[in-house]
């Protein structure tokens, strides 16, 4: 590991003023339970590691029925799997929090952190192999092992994000607040991750003097459920090989809307609009949502070891979709 300059700054005006305009010169902490590990593993070297711990005031969850769900970015995981308001008209979201890793990580990791943090690729993560995402000029994944890549938006690099918290978030329609010393703004989180088509370097749309402080939750309307369901391969934690977050809303029994997006199958959290459409309109029964899991996985494109999970796909969404009207 590379010495590097440690500061603990304790407004978020000093925490932009210690970030620099590359990806080298400075790497935040949060939870650090990413990028503890890029450091360790000899991914990245920054110059300046900035601990984001001392800014007192990023750290919090508020709600109103006028303004809906506030997280500070600091908000750790198990804050958010606890809180009674999340698990009652968030639910999707508490479960997507509560099923990240063990309890002791949860209650270190943050909501910035989770959705910003780096692929787990594994050629990524090795330090001894310079692939397409760390500038190198091939994705070794497309034909080599890749059994847990990409069935759906993947190329011409085939990670897949590892939040769960994200797809969650997203069917809720949430915004994320990113500030910069060129002031701050506010981008629907649907709109926050990047393919890699789109983007090599980061997988967000985060400049490297940029961070994000706050996530915004709009208020649920009435008759809305949610769920979050996810696939993994140790049961006793685990990133998802595939997970679903459906957010629903029924009127005597009929779909009035719904949104889908889907975990650990695509480099950003992938919504399913043609899943969506089947549903709409409709009163959801097995054999409709079956349908709509079948036209989820319409589109994918598997490589040579990762079919299964298609199949795996369609059965935990429509798993999802119909716990949410059980």
């Amino acid at each position: 590991m590379r010495a590097f300059e440690y500061v603990k700054p304790t407004t978020v005006a000093e925490v932009i003023r210690e970030l620099g305009r590359s990806w080298e010169a400075a790497k935040i902490l949060a939870g650090g339970t990413d990028l503890l590990g890029e450091l360790k593993e000899g991914i990245i070297a920054p110059q300046k590691i900035v601990n984001l711990k001392g800014v007192a005031d990023l750290g919090y969850i508020r709600f109103s029925e006028k303004e809906g769900l506030k997280l500070g970015a600091l908000t750790t995981l198990a804050e958010i799997a606890a809180y009674p308001v999340i698990r009652q008209r968030y639910t999707a979201l508490a479960e997507a929090a509560r099923s990240v890793a063990t309890p002791q990580i949860r209650n270190i990791a943050t909501i910035g952190g989770n959705l910003c943090q780096r692929p787990r690729c594994w050629y990524y993560r090795d330090e001894n192999t310079r692939c397409l995402k760390k500038g190198g000029p091939i994705c070794f994944a497309y034909n080599g092992e890749n059994k847990f890549h990409a069935i759906l938006g993947g190329g011409p690099c085939y990670i897949v994000h590892p939040s769960d918290c994200a797809p969650a978030l997203i069917a809720f329609k949430a915004s994320v607040t990113i500030v910069s010393p060129r002031g701050k703004r506010t981008v629907p989180l649907e709109e926050f991750f990047l393919l890699p088509s789109r983007r090599m370097d980061h997988e967000t749309v985060l400049e490297p003097d940029e961070i994000v402080t706050e996530i915004q939750v709009p208020t649920p309307l009435p008759n809305t459920r949610s769920t979050y369901l996810k696939f993994r391969e140790r049961d006793s934690f685990d990133f998802a090989v595939v997970g679903a977050a459906v957010v629903v809303r029924l009127r005597g029994g009929v779909c009035e809307d719904v949104r889908i997006v889907l975990s650990g199958v695509a480099p950003i959290p992938w919504r399913s609009p043609e899943a969506e459409a089947v549903l709409k309109g409709k009163k959801i029964t097995p054999s409709l949502a079956e349908q709509a899991a079948k036209a989820a996985v319409a589109k994918s494109q598997p490589l040579a070891q990762n079919a299964y999970k298609v199949p795996l796909t369609q059965a935990i969404v429509k798993q999802a979709i119909l716990k949410t009207v059980a």
